[in-house]
């Protein structure tokens, strides 16, 4: 059956900044999730961009990364968007090549045609007229279906949602009800497919009051805690990030950095504005905006997640958005400084923090 017909019909520092080589808790190193986000791949892919490893030399870009560590892949899948690119049949195409590869699959779900996080939820336009009690038999069978078709090793049920999704129905604020009773409808849905030894994921953007939201949820079948961290919207200190992630372990869930990135430099390679532009974003003077303070934030991270009791793994966001439309484009990548390759598609220090 046609696919877009199912979905019309049915989405420390080590506990210190003063010590930053402590070393990490050896405990949690054989499983611990080395995770990528490279959902905009098969898109850059088209403009033949090529990479180059740390001395220079040409590499395949996915062979790469699995011979410096990286595990786990994490690809965005959205409901019915404007063109092919984190559609359905992309994300399984590109699912089954990294499969191949010998890669895990980590599916974020955002249950929505476009972007969705705290700032907006918006629900598929082929959904928007139904009701409450329609709308759990859509994502239900919707979400059945993806288990069917893709098989993640983990499986988001929506993205960064903190203020619910599918709004307005699934509104945490206007409707918690209804949100908590469409995310039972989601994990249902996992649990009860065919091939139902996927990790369902719930995913926080930062940590302020995610305790809370955590506690909303304490009656809910799921398996792991996702945290989004980002310096420029959630906060410069990392220590108070690691005693909230010491409270979330206390939930008895896996918990793991599901998305966070950083600068390698200020500087633009394309005309397309970048997210991260100024000093006052950063942590300073840590981690200045260099190759060297990038690996170095992340290598931080990954020492408060890998000695917590419950920390499994961490995600990099956006390792592959390189200025891939060319040096004057203005719709391009606002996040080419935020890479794991440099100016020249060539790989840098941070690519060393993958391996276990």
């Amino acid at each position: 059956m046609n696919k877009k017909l199912i979905l019309f019909s049915f989405i420390l520092f080590g506990c210190s900044k003063n010590n930053p080589n402590l070393n990490i808790d050896n405990q949690n190193q054989n499983n611990f999730i080395s995770a990528v986000d490279i959902s905009s791949f098969p898109k850059i892919q088209l403009s033949e961009p090529i990479f180059k490893d740390e001395s220079g030399n040409v590499i395949s870009f996915l062979h790469f990364l699995k011979s410096n560590g990286v595990n786990t892949i994490r690809l965005r899948l959205w409901v019915n968007p404007s063109d092919q690119f984190s559609s359905l049949d992309e994300v399984i195409s590109f699912s089954d090549t990294l499969k191949a590869l010998g890669f895990n699959i980590y599916l974020a779900l955002h249950y929505s045609d476009t972007w969705a996080d705290p700032g907006q939820q918006i629900i598929p336009q082929n959904w928007e007229n139904y009701s409450y009690t329609n709308l759990k038999t859509i994502i239900y069978n919707y979400t059945h279906m993806i288990m069917e078709e893709i098989n993640p090793d983990i499986i988001q049920i929506g993205n960064e949602i903190n203020n619910g999704f599918l709004h307005p129905i699934g509104n945490i604020h206007t409707n918690p009800d209804q949100f908590k009773g469409l995310i039972n409808e989601c994990i249902r849905a996992v649990r009860e497919s065919s091939s139902n030894q996927s990790r369902i994921m719930l995913h926080y953007a930062g940590y302020n009051e995610s305790v809370n939201f955590f506690n909303f949820f304490e009656d809910l079948d799921y398996d792991i805690i996702g945290i989004s961290y980002y310096p420029i919207w959630h906060g410069k200190s990392l220590n108070q990030l690691e005693q909230n992630l010491i409270q979330l372990n206390n939930y008895n869930k896996d918990v793991m950095i599901a998305e966070t990135a950083y600068p390698f430099t200020l500087g633009w390679n394309d005309w397309t504005n970048n997210i991260v532009g100024l000093e006052e974003q950063l942590i300073l003077p840590q981690y200045p905006a260099t190759p060297n303070g990038q690996k170095e934030f992340i290598e931080s991270l990954k020492i408060i997640i890998s000695n917590l009791e419950n920390g499994i793994g961490l995600s990099y966001w956006g390792a592959e958005l390189i200025a891939w439309n060319g040096q004057e484009s203005t719709n391009g990548s606002p996040w080419e400084n935020q890479a794991i390759f440099d100016f020249n598609n060539k790989a840098l220090p941070i690519i060393n923090i993958f391996q276990n």
